[in-house]
């Protein structure tokens, strides 16, 4: 019996940080490297990440000092933002549902510039793949089968476009699709955790600053050169204001320390939004992971929330309505079109098997469910610990310790280096691990659902903080749990 395939070509479109960049010049890899140590020198006591700040040329528009090369091989990591997973799975997976690996393309891209500048390489990209794969000789051999066409070969459309895509890629994927031409070229858009109405954890990496750990204040000397950070700012009500909530504005950014010009430039962009939807749309959300959906400004300070606002008959709700960790579930799903939810973190989304399924099933034009199984697992944990002192990770979503297996896992061997208890603590679960060495480790709890929940930490040599003096605070349904 042979699988369902397509003979339309597909784009595989990762999301910030999942493109590996290099000097254009040297060829030196700045972002994407295969060893997990580097992170933690960059993120603590190195000058590597210096090269990823845009320069006074670059904010001119004249781009090319760094080339995207490939989408990421091996985990990446960054303070806030957490792990990003390789797409090595997904790539795999599409290619078993296409005619020929030629169909399946990667967009790597600057990640670092803004979505509109990358939208129209997306675009001129696409349009270039699908004549390529038009041309490609798997369709003259498909003709000539058997001394003629297969029967009804000759109805067949052209191949057309699926376009796949997480995270950022997603705000690529709707930004290019507003161009008529590619519109009606492409058949089907996935789209992996992608901030349609943007992520309030934007606004926490640019008002990281004196106060908090190293790591993430080499996050903020970074990102606040960046446009493509700016592009990801929530469009909705998100900054509290009394009893509701208004919309985030170029001044409160540059309260926190950020650049006003370039929120001045994104905001507007992020506000209106495309006006057509993404064509033949099938979304995957994350869901049941505390996630930052609402933030405080004070006084140069930013301070988040896991909870967003809803008008009510009697005024306006607090609700939690969770996300992936980085993406709040609404901010996730565009209307008026359904949602496939799926309780994972931002980062490791696309790399589920479940993601993987739903992509095939979009490429190969079916579509799934129900899905059986569901999880509703959470997991909370802080994305940088102190090397050499125990921590907590929070576990929501199970009743019963002994309903989650949790392990974590060191990036650099592969190996399993822990195997944290799971105990009551204050009427919360939590996952209490040992102390670890410096190095970048991947947590995962499991409920015998669907995949295990994973996310990535930093470990490093840190110093003692307090917490009075930090610029950057996180209410957390475990009170904060780290």
């Amino acid at each position: 019996m042979s699988r369902p395939r397509t003979g339309d070509a597909v784009i595989l479109i990762p999301g910030i940080m999942g493109s590996e960049l290099v000097d254009s010049t040297t060829g030196r890899t700045l972002w994407g490297l295969s060893d997990p140590r580097w992170y933690v020198s960059a993120w603590t006591t190195g000058t590597s990440l210096a090269a990823l700040r845009l320069t006074p040329e670059e904010r001119a528009g004249r781009y090319g000092r760094v080339r995207a090369t490939r989408l990421i091989r091996f985990p990446a990591f960054a303070p806030v933002l957490a792990g990003f997973s390789p797409y090595e799975h997904l790539r795999k997976g599409l290619r078993t549902v296409v005619r020929h690996p030629a169909a399946v393309a990667e967009f790597a891209y600057d990640w670092r510039l803004p979505v509109t500048h990358n939208a129209r390489l997306l675009a001129e990209f696409a349009h270039r793949h699908l004549d390529d794969w038009r041309a490609h000789p798997v369709h003259s051999e498909s003709r000539g089968h058997r001394g003629g066409r297969p029967a009804g070969a000759e109805d067949d459309p052209p191949p057309r476009l699926i376009l796949v895509a997480h995270s950022m890629g997603g705000l690529l994927a709707w930004q290019a699709s507003q161009d008529a031409d590619l519109a009606g070229r492409i058949r089907a858009t996935v789209t992996l955790g992608t901030p349609f109405f943007g992520a309030p954890k934007a606004v926490v990496m640019l008002g990281s600053g004196r106060g908090v750990p190293l790591p993430h204040q080499r996050l903020k000397q970074l990102a606040v050169t960046l446009p493509g950070v700016y592009d990801l700012l929530p469009a909705y009500r998100c900054v509290t204001e009394g009893a509701t909530a208004r919309r985030l504005t170029a001044s409160d950014i540059e309260g926190l320390g950020g650049d006003p010009e370039l929120a001045a430039d994104s905001l507007p962009l992020r506000a209106a939004g495309p006006t057509r939807p993404p064509v033949g749309h099938v979304q995957v959300v994350g869901m049941h992971q505390p996630t930052v959906q609402a933030v405080t400004l004070a006084q140069g300070t930013v301070r988040a929330h896991h909870f967003t606002y809803r008008p009510s008959a009697d005024g306006v709700l607090r609700v939690d309505v969770g996300g992936d960790g980085t993406v709040p579930r609404e901010s996730a799903q565009l209307p008026p079109g359904a949602a496939i939810p799926l309780a994972q973190s931002h980062g490791a989304v696309a790399a589920t098997a479940e993601a993987v399924l739903v992509a095939q099933d979009a490429v190969t034009d079916r579509r799934t469910g129900p899905w059986l199984g569901e999880t509703r697992i959470g997991l909370s944990v802080p994305d940088v610990v102190r090397a050499g002192h125990p921590f907590q990770a929070g576990v929501t979503g199970v009743e019963l310790p002994t309903d989650v297996r949790c392990a974590v896992v060191d990036l650099a061997s592969g190996l399993r280096v822990d195997t944290p208890a799971v105990r009551w603590r204050d009427h919360t679960l939590v996952a209490e691990a040992q102390p670890l060495p410096p190095g970048l480790y991947q947590m995962r709890v499991d409920s015998g659902g669907m995949s295990p929940v994973t996310q990535l930490l930093l470990c490093a040599d840190l110093k003692e903080r307090s917490a009075a003096s930090d610029t950057v605070g996180i209410e957390s349904p475990q009170d904060d749990i780290r």
